[in-house]
């Protein structure tokens, strides 16, 4: 991802040299993303149908929470922007008179069309009947960034990791970055600290100006070498360990449903990921609530006997982020950077937020260091604010059958959320009262959280007692609908994409 972007944005100006080890297997399970990842296709000049089918990409319309308030409830956070009457989102208005037992049926079109299995898309390529303008009827966004997220594109996607990889890997190289295959063998720093070089086992010695660490949890560049420290998040998110499987499916005949699905579990949670040739899944779990081989058999189980023949993957997760992600001229990008947990898919946003923010800060010869230090303070922002976002679930979800669930409720919280939550209480969040800094959430997902899970007292503001809510009921049937008849008049995903396939 990073030679590609750096190819895109910087051209022939630098020179691009990815030294990968073939001993050494990407992680592989970075399958879900962000709706902003659109920007990062679009940047490169790539088309849905140049890549979506050679990565066997699905499209993610949110995620949908399976038993965190109760078994057998379920509820979805979906890319969608909440509908205002008289200057209130409609869940404040859902909250006044309580129309249903399903808010997110009640206030997001995504639900209908997620439960229904639909895709996003006619098959004449154009996007669902929504608030979201394609610009021009194209997906042309004119090489925009996260900063540019004026508005709240309706959909993420889903993709094989290895094969987007595979991908990127033609797309750089024909573009003029070199790939080198080999095994870094030592890491020299020269009089300053800096690294000088690399010097590798086939091809000797490799120097640069600037080194980016993607080298994952392993932190080679960054953390090993230049002993950048690491800032662990596990007093407030315990989750430390994942078992993963590939499993093969019939897209055709299995439920081919348009988002990731999070299932609670007795000691963490089960992502279910639908590609078009596989289902992606795995446990992700608290290491000190059970272990490698319960969790194993908990998932298998999960599967059921599709499951049967299927390798494991066993992962164990550093949770945190560096101190600092930019050091001397080093930058460390993904893992090696930070990584919080994948509940709500961030590992992919948060390399793209640090691509982004790269060239955004790139330096020249001078390496002025206010260019780094405003590089740092974003990035760690970021996963910050996704911290308390993720912590915000736990303590707030109503599930309290056994210990994990239980401490979570008691576990220490990041520095300002519990002022924030207790200010939920009396108003549901707003841009002003959230995280403050850029975390790639916005109010509505903090209130698809609180009303979903359960185990959080909200409140609709009391003037709303005092005011005429037809309106409101009106928009909210209207809504329904509408949400009603697009999915009649939809493709099922399963056909969209054999179409495009």
């Amino acid at each position: 991802m990073t030679a590609s972007y750096l190819r895109a944005a910087l051209g022939e100006s630098i020179n691009v040299t990815v030294i990968e080890s073939k001993r050494i297997k990407t992680i592989g399970v970075g399958e879900a993303t962000f709706s902003t990842v659109r920007h990062f296709f679009d940047y490169l000049g790539l088309s849905e149908n140049d890549w979506m089918p050679k990565c066997n990409a699905t499209y993610k319309l949110g995620i949908r929470f399976e038993n965190w308030r109760a078994k057998g409830h379920y509820f979805y956070h979906p890319f969608e922007r909440l509908r205002v009457v008289d200057g209130f989102p409609l869940t404040e208005w859902w909250l006044n008179k309580k129309p249903s037992d399903r808010f997110d049926q009640d206030v997001f079109l995504m639900s209908e069309i997620c439960d229904t299995m639909r895709s996003p898309r006619y098959l004449d390529g154009t996007l669902f009947e929504q608030d979201f303008v394609e610009r021009g009827g194209s997906m042309d966004l004119e090489r925009s960034t996260l900063a540019e997220q004026a508005t709240q594109f309706p959909y993420a996607y889903q993709f094989d990791a290895s094969l987007l990889a595979d991908f990127l890997t033609g797309y750089a190289t024909a573009r003029g970055a070199r790939h080198i295959e080999d095994d870094v063998v030592e890491v020299v720093r020269d009089e300053r600290g800096w690294i000088s070089h690399l010097k590798t086992r086939e091809h000797g010695e490799l120097a640069g100006d600037l080194f980016i660490d993607c080298t994952g949890f392993a932190g080679l560049l960054l953390n090993k070498t230049l002993g950048e420290p690491f800032v662990s998040y596990q007093n407030t998110l315990p989750n430390d360990s994942a078992v993963a499987l590939r499993v093969p499916h019939d897209a055709e005949h299995t439920r081919l449903r348009p988002c990731t699905t999070a299932t609670a579990q007795e000691a963490g949670w089960i992502w279910t990921i639908p590609l078009f040739e596989r289902i992606g899944t795995g446990y992700v779990y608290a290491s000190d609530y059970t272990t490698p081989e319960e969790a194993e058999r908990t998932l298998r189980a999960f599967v059921g006997p599709q499951a049967a023949d299927v390798e494991a993957n066993h992962i164990r997760m550093r949770i945190g982020r560096s101190r600092q992600s930019w050091v001397n001229n080093c930058v460390a990008i993904g893992l090696s950077s930070g990584f919080v947990e994948p509940l709500e898919s961030t590992g992919i946003f948060f390399i793209q937020q640090g691509i982004e923010e790269l060239v955004k800060h790139f330096p020249d010869a001078k390496w002025d260091p206010k260019l780094r230090d405003s590089y740092n303070r974003t990035v760690a922002n970021a996963m910050d604010g996704v911290r308390e976002f993720l912590v915000l679930h736990y303590r707030t979800a109503a599930r309290n059958d056994n210990a994990y669930w239980r401490d979570a409720k008691t576990r220490e919280l990041p520095d300002g959320l519990a002022a924030r939550l207790e200010a939920w209480q009396s108003k549901l969040p707003t841009e002003e009262t959230i995280f403050p800094h850029y975390h790639g959430f916005e109010p509505y997902s903090y209130h698809a959280m609180l009303l979903g899970l359960g185990g959080f007292e909200a409140k609709a503001a009391p003037v709303l007692a005092y005011m005429d809510d037809s309106r409101a009921a009106q928009e909210i049937q209207r809504l329904k609908d509408q949400a009603r008849d697009i999915a009649k008049r939809l493709p099922s995903q399963y056909e969209y994409l054999a179409q495009m396939h």
